[in-house]
């Protein structure tokens, strides 16, 4: 018997009509499937971090499943910086013959839907990440909704095992009450009228008082129906900005010494965040080509590897090939990708002078300058 789940459905970018439709497959699906709550929201990378959708995403509690036109490494990510975290919840859907039909050439990718290999979530060494699992489902891997649907399934049913299996560990076998309360679905996040959000209005949860409503019921009445779908309708202008993938990142601070746009920060245990990402310049990935652990992902690049693809391999074998016919290799082409976007902001281009020493061990020592001096004394400051 399924547990309580959320799933996420996050809109393409695009108004192509093959990709809303099987938005809609999805969720009329869906809400055909006992314990399936469904919230549909506008493209997840698009989100403002303070808008609805992301302070609705906060507040899911327990495993949910993320459905996006995103490798799910970078869809697992994205969520993550917003600060709505979980263990990377391992899938196996497999990408069909063919990729489902992509109009955006920013949002295609070889890779996707491939499940990961292992649950790279123990690559993840943070306090803070809560114990739950967050699956994500890449919609480009399949052109027809059952493919996903049968996942979700097999996802619900495995977390309903371990609820059970949890539940005798506590105190012996189950009761049917305990069951009821923990399996059975309540019938919550119900936006007025129909289920969907009035004209310009976000839909707001209402999960507390159906539960509230739920309990008053006598003992032999049935359970209640599936919930309706939640939609949250806001404005979200197309954004661009760096996603790290922390199961991946050594914290070697490259994209903080390359980066002159303001957009890296240090945070608690001196560790990289993004602290400004809207201060990203938009179309430049330049700092992914920096990183030596492939841990910058930038979710609507075109080359897979930048855009969140499982290995990551495949952009860098474009790069190597690309470098038989005289093109510069990653590194020289993320400092022309900066300084393309300096010189468009007025400032003096750079080239390979700045941000890069680390990365250049075969480059002979030159003399420190005003600003290495000064770099030097902030690093003797006790501060």
């Amino acid at each position: 018997m399924p547990r309580r789940l959320t799933v996420v459905v996050s809109q393409g970018q695009s108004a192509s009509p093959q990709k809303r439709a099987l938005e809609e497959d999805l969720v009329g699906a869906l809400l055909m499937e006992r314990g399936i709550e469904v919230t549909v929201v506008p493209n997840l990378y698009d989100l403002p971090p303070d808008g609805t959708g992301m302070l609705c995403l906060r507040g899911i509690q327990g495993d949910v499943v993320v459905l996006a036109w995103l490798f799910p490494r970078a869809a697992h990510w994205t969520l993550d910086r917003n600060g709505i975290r979980g263990r990377i919840g391992v899938t196996l859907l497999k990408a069909g013959e063919e990729d489902a039909d992509d109009e955006d050439d920013e949002e295609t990718g070889d890779e996707a839907g491939k499940a990961p290999a292992e649950n790279a979530a123990e690559g993840d060494k943070r306090a803070d990440v809560p114990a739950r699992n967050i699956y994500c489902l890449d919609l480009r891997a399949h052109a027809a909704a059952a493919p996903y649907v049968e996942e979700i399934r097999r996802i619900a049913n495995e977390g309903a095992v371990q609820t059970v299996d949890l539940l005798g560990w506590i105190g012996g076998s189950p009761q049917p009450a305990q069951l009821q309360r923990f399996l059975t679905p309540a019938a919550g996040n119900v936006a007025a009228g129909n289920g969907a959000s009035g004209a310009g209005q976000p839909a707001v949860a209402n999960g507390q008082a159906a539960a509230d409503a739920a309990s008053t019921s006598p003992p032999d009445a049935s359970p209640p129906a599936g919930p309706a779908v939640l939609r949250i309708d806001e404005e979200t202008p197309r954004r661009w900005y760096p996603v790290i993938d922390f199961t991946r990142c050594t914290n070697c601070m490259e994209c903080l010494d390359f980066c002159l746009f303001g957009v890296y920060g240090v945070g608690q245990a001196d560790a990289i965040l993004v602290e400004q990402p809207d201060n990203c310049r938009k179309g430049c990935p330049a700092c992914s080509r920096v990183c030596p652990e492939n841990a910058i992902i930038f979710p609507q690049h075109k080359t897979p590897a930048i855009a969140g693809s499982p290995e990551g391999a495949a952009g860098g074998f474009k790069i190597d090939l690309s470098r038989l016919f005289g093109a510069p290799d990653a590194l020289e082409q993320a400092a022309l990708e900066r300084d393309v976007e300096l010189v468009a902001v007025g400032r003096d281009a750079v080239g390979m002078e700045v941000g890069m020493p680390k990365r250049q061990d075969n480059r002979e020592a030159a003399p420190k300058d005003d600003l290495d001096s000064l770099m030097d004394q902030l690093d003797d400051l006790e501060l």
